[in-house]
């Protein structure tokens, strides 16, 4: 991740007693509207600032488009359109998050990038079984930081076989 966005990201590792580095989980933040999300470091490859995507005719409604990403050219995923939540105006906060998930690359747009963490991973409880924004079989896990929630997302499971076929054949 060598860009001038990343080194604007904060990197916080969470305070515990007897943490060695096998336990810590590393991982990107990011905020779709009020919520805080974070995706394994090890997935994402870079983060840009929002750019013109151009859009795919007869895409899933939640394919933004695609980007040139330095010659190569990627699919752009809405996560707010993916998690059914309310639309938003692209502002100088937005981001795309570059992963690489089961050797698909693409793209996730998302409000903003809030940090780098590192945190135990004895922190993180299994999604409970309420309604929230996303459904529960996207996340991972719910980690609980000092004054806040971080909901990790599991990549793999946000799309189906079909749909991630679909998304890398644009």
């Amino acid at each position: 991740m060598q860009n001038e966005v990343m080194d604007n990201v904060n990197t916080v590792v969470q305070d515990t007693e007897d943490t060695s580095l096998d336990e810590l989980l590393q991982l990107v933040s990011f905020r779709i509207g009020e919520e805080l999300y974070g995706v394994d470091i090890l997935i994402v490859q870079e983060i840009n600032r929002y750019t013109e995507i151009t859009k795919v005719p007869q895409a899933p409604d939640f394919v933004e488009g695609m980007m040139n990403l330095r010659g190569r050219v990627i699919p752009i995923i809405d996560l707010r359109k993916r998690f059914g939540m309310d639309l938003k105006e692209h502002d100088k906060d937005t981001r795309i998050v570059v992963v690489d998930i089961k050797s698909s690359v693409l793209g996730m747009i998302v409000d903003s990038v809030s940090e780098v963490l590192r945190i135990p991973s004895n922190t993180v409880e299994p999604a409970p079984d309420i309604a929230t924004s996303v459904s529960t079989e996207y996340i991972r896990g719910v980690a609980k930081l000092e004054d806040r929630l971080l909901i990790l997302l599991e990549l793999t499971s946000i799309f189906s076989d079909v749909e991630r076929e679909l998304i890398s054949g644009l």
